[in-house]
């Protein structure tokens, strides 16, 4: 019935599509076995892609020539870039999307890349012999052979949700659990733990009293996230809003804490630090009077809405209570319930840097089941994860990216070497190279990697190149093109710069944090007119290269230091929690693990750069 696949991906979430996408692409035969046809790519938390680190990680993904950045743009409904404030190693895409949209984008995609299949039931099992995997099993008993398989399982296997005190099994509202897996893996020799996740109530936005609100509006100009130009940026967006919970919404929590799966004992898994249910906020940070709720459109045209920042497990009654005491939501409707779901995960130290396993040969995990949160984190592992099963396939080398090549390697270095005990999630601080790893630079970066696997198009290499090229030339004219004092320094003044005494050339000019291009436009009429000949990703380019060549040395030293500290140790009885300057996180992790050398403690999860220069201060080195 079925011929003999290159690789088997099994789940068709984000990691699946990726990873089904990519080894597609590169040439393999690839079947991808998903529960549900219907819902491939579905969203199942918020309806938005990118922010903090996440937007770096669609960047790259579309630099390799990942196909989440393109589908990102065809369903936006907003875009914002997020730390514009801040220095450019900060920036970070977002954007608001089409559920819905979202889904069927990439639906779309995979049916029209050729050498994908497809089939629609549970994978209760693998085909394995001579520690080394052969196929998979089918719920109805069918064996379908391959030579490689890539388990994108998210919160499917051993499924079981929680709302209040009910519990049912299910990998994600209305669908059933994955059962068979998890117990093959234990038996062959994986070890295996339960972590949590939740998500919040939908609600009716027909019901909602937005004027008590404060509105969200998307950037002015929005950009996009792929490098490519077969899509275009918004032209018109849907706002969002913000309004806060109050002491009132807290209490209301309060009376069903009783009745709490997570106070109670009934969950066992740990959920993500860095998105907590409200129960839990409520819990940790009992000093804070409110926090911040945002209230997302679902869709271009659907009234549904997500209430971000009001993930919860609490019984129905008790969330729709406290829901219609928050500003604005006074008669608020529910669409459907939040609710946590607990479920199996692989601690990531079984795998290699590919994200093949140690144990079985040809086996490669990505997404949730590895123990991270969050889309883009999915998206790249099954990216990666499909890059190297092809490659295995057609015995070529694999494919690694190292921690100063993107935050994909910062990701799955510190997944394999590090593991987690909680679900994994990406920020900036987790990479110690973030100013060489930024959003505008990842196709300089990857895209000449991402051709020569055979993922990224010819058409992408050329962009990239042109881009490279164009922006050396014009960071070479800016150092060599002088301008006068009579000629600027009017305009320097109108800026709120000093004026100059002697001819300056117009890089040097550029290093002062009042000049950026756009400035330099005005300053000189001559000059306006050569740079009106460079895109708006060249100039942005240029500028940032020029501002902070000095910072990338610096970098670089930085690579050297770490290096030295695996031979630098720490005393057994070290006081870490008398460190008041460490971060929270910082300070908690370093007290439990406690390291025997700076190099171990580095690579501690949740021990940012910052906390180890402080930890090398008080060392006295």
């Amino acid at each position: 019935m079925f011929p003999k696949y290159d690789v088997i991906v099994v789940g068709a979430g984000h990691a699946g599509c990726e990873a089904a996408h990519a080894s597609a692409k590169m040439g393999s035969k690839v079947l991808l076995c998903t529960m549900n046809m219907n819902t491939i790519a579905q969203m199942s938390c918020n309806p938005a892609m990118g922010g903090v680190a996440k937007g770096q990680i669609i960047r790259e993904i579309d630099a390799l020539g990942g196909m989440s950045g393109i589908i990102s743009d065809k369903s936006m409904i907003q875009f914002r870039m997020l730390n514009r404030s801040k220095g450019p190693a900060m920036w970070s895409p977002r954007s608001q999307n089409d559920r819905m949209r979202f889904a069927e984008e990439w639906r779309l995609a995979l049916e029209q890349t050729p050498n994908v299949d497809f089939w629609q039931e549970m994978i209760s099992g693998l085909l394995v012999k001579d520690g080394r995997v052969r196929g998979v099993k089918t719920g109805i008993g069918i064996e379908i052979e391959s030579e490689s398989v890539v388990l994108t399982n998210g919160t499917f296997l051993n499924g079981v949700i929680h709302i209040g005190e009910k519990q049912f099994g299910g990998g994600r509202t209305g669908e059933s659990a994955a059962k068979g897996i998890t117990e093959q893996l234990v038996q062959l020799g994986f070890e295996a733990g339960r972590m949590k996740t939740g998500t919040p109530p939908r609600v009716d936005g027909r019901s909602l009293d937005y004027s008590r609100m404060e509105e969200q509006l998307g950037d002015e100009k929005p950009e996009k996230f792929s490098y490519l130009d077969s899509t275009k940026p918004l032209e018109t967006q849907r706002s969002c809003w913000i309004t806060y919970t109050n002491k009132e919404v807290h209490q209301t929590l309060e009376t069903g804490f009783d009745r709490s799966p997570m106070f109670n004992g009934r969950i066992q898994g740990l959920g993500p630090r860095y998105c907590p249910s409200i129960e839990d906020k409520i819990n940790r940070f009992a000093e804070r009077e409110r926090h911040q709720i945002f209230v997302e459109p679902e869709g271009w045209n659907t009234v549904e809405i997500y209430v971000n920042g009001f993930s919860t497990s609490l019984p129905e009654d008790v969330q729709y209570e406290a829901l219609r005491k928050i500003p604005g939501f006074e008669n608020a409707k529910m669409f459907r319930p939040g609710y946590a779901i607990e479920y199996d995960f692989f601690p990531p130290t079984q795998l290699k840097l590919t994200l093949e396993t140690h144990l079985i040969e040809n086996l490669f995990f990505a997404g949730q089941i590895n123990g991270t949160t969050g889309y883009e984190e999915a998206a790249s592992q099954g990216l990666v994860a499909g890059i190297n099963a092809s490659l295995k396939v057609q015995e070529k080398d694999p494919f690694i990216l190292k921690r100063s090549d993107a935050y994909i390697g910062v990701l799955v270095d510190d997944l394999i070497n590090k593991g987690t005990e909680e679900p994994y999630r990406m920020f900036t601080s987790r990479a110690e190279f973030r100013l060489l790893l930024r959003q505008d630079n990842a196709d300089l970066r990857l895209t000449q990697l991402g051709h020569q696997i055979g993922l990224a198009s010819d058409e992408r290499l050329e962009k990239t190149l042109d881009k490279k090229t164009s922006t050396a030339k014009l960071i070479n004219d800016l150092k060599q093109k002088k301008l006068s004092p009579e000629l600027i320094n009017e305009g320097l003044e109108n800026i709120g710069t000093a004026s100059i005494q002697e001819k300056i050339s117009v890089e040097k000019l550029l290093k002062r944090p009042q000049i950026g291009i756009e400035e330099l436009k005005t300053v000189d009429q001559e000059l306006k007119q050569y740079l009106s000949k460079y895109s708006k990703e060249v100039l942005e380019q240029a500028e940032i290269q020029i501002k902070y060549d000095s910072y990338i040395d610096k970098e670089q030293q930085m690579v050297e230091k770490l290096s030295n500290m695996e031979s630098y140790k720490i005393p057994t009885r070290f006081d870490y929690l008398s460190i008041t300057a460490l971060s929270n996180e910082g300070r908690q992790k370093l007290n439990k693990i406690r390291p025997e050398t700076l190099g171990q403690a580095s690579r501690i999860s949740g021990v940012s750069p910052a906390d180890l220069s402080i930890l090398t201060v008080y060392l006295g080195r």
